[in-house]
């Protein structure tokens, strides 16, 4: 028995119809598909924003798993710069990697207030290193130009869109499948 369905079965009647109903519309509304917003301009993205080298970016709510703070990174050996080590989540072992450097963007140190985003798609999950993670956006994909016109080569790829603001949100599938982004080296003796 749910902790939900025995708070209904130990109130009183009258209660415990005011809370199914309570459920009823609650279930409704989340169950709702995308909606469009008044302005009808189409699919609203929910996305985690956040800030890299001074920059904006996002990522879809929907690829996250968790936001995690970064503590405690292991280095690990022959893999590419951008991979900067690995991290424990509750027993499970994720790579972290640095899209400063994924992207070649200014680096600054890594201090105990990054943040650590955890991504996934049904092939692979791995952390992406974040400066601060400043909310949660609701963004019209209308509003969303494909990629700057001065993007070229490596970062126009991995974009899904950039904002009437200025705000870059990542193409989650498209970094996460990139061949790039799958380490398999191995130390010559």
């Amino acid at each position: 028995m749910t902790e939900q369905t025995t708070i209904l079965a130990s109130a009183n009647p009258s209660e415990a119809d005011s809370a199914k109903e309570i459920l009823k519309t609650r279930a409704r509304i989340l169950a709702r598909p995308a909606k469009r917003d008044d302005d009808g301009q189409g699919e609203i993205l929910n996305v985690i924003e956040f800030r890299l080298a001074q920059e904006r970016y996002a990522v879809e709510q929907k690829y996250v798993r968790e936001v995690h703070p970064l503590r405690e990174l292991t280095p690990v050996p022959c893999t590419p710069g951008f991979v900067l080590g690995m991290i424990n989540v509750r027993g499970q072992i994720l790579p972290v990697i640095d899209v400063k450097k994924f992207f070649d963007l200014p680096e600054t140190g890594i201090t105990d207030l990054h943040m650590v985003i955890i991504v996934h798609t049904e092939e692979m999950e791995l952390g992406i290193l974040a400066d601060a993670v400043t909310g949660v956006r609701l963004v019209p994909q209308a509003l969303c130009q494909p990629s700057l016109p001065t993007l070229t080569g490596i970062r126009a790829r991995y974009l899904k869109g950039v904002t009437d603001q200025h705000m870059v949100i990542l193409d989650v599938p498209s970094i996460l499948n990139d061949p790039k982004t799958i380490v398999n080296e191995e130390v010559e003796e």
